[in-house]
């Protein structure tokens, strides 16, 4: 596992906070490894959730129809850099 960055590690914080995972350490999440499926095993439903978290923390939307969100989230670290090249505050 790589060592997350200061964003990953926010981003990951977020992603437990506003999943309600319990048990699962945010510093523990492999930055590579996927959110989906056999990685950290979220949903759709999940996603919805996780969307909406980052919009209101960060002030920008991901929107259901932007093609560019299979590569967003593949990752903890994809979505941490797209976080960080969208954001309009903190």
């Amino acid at each position: 596992m790589s060592p997350q960055t200061d964003a990953e590690r926010a981003l990951a914080e977020l992603l437990v906070e506003s999943l309600n995972l319990e048990g699962v350490d945010p510093a523990g999440i492999d930055p590579e490894a996927p959110l989906f499926n056999a990685g950290l095993g979220l949903d759709s439903i999940d996603a919805l959730e996780l969307a909406l978290a980052i919009s209101q923390r960060h002030g920008f939307q991901l929107r259901s129809d932007n093609e560019d969100n299979r590569r967003a989230f593949a990752s903890l670290r994809a979505l941490s850099a797209y976080v960080e090249q969208h954001k309009t505050g903190g």
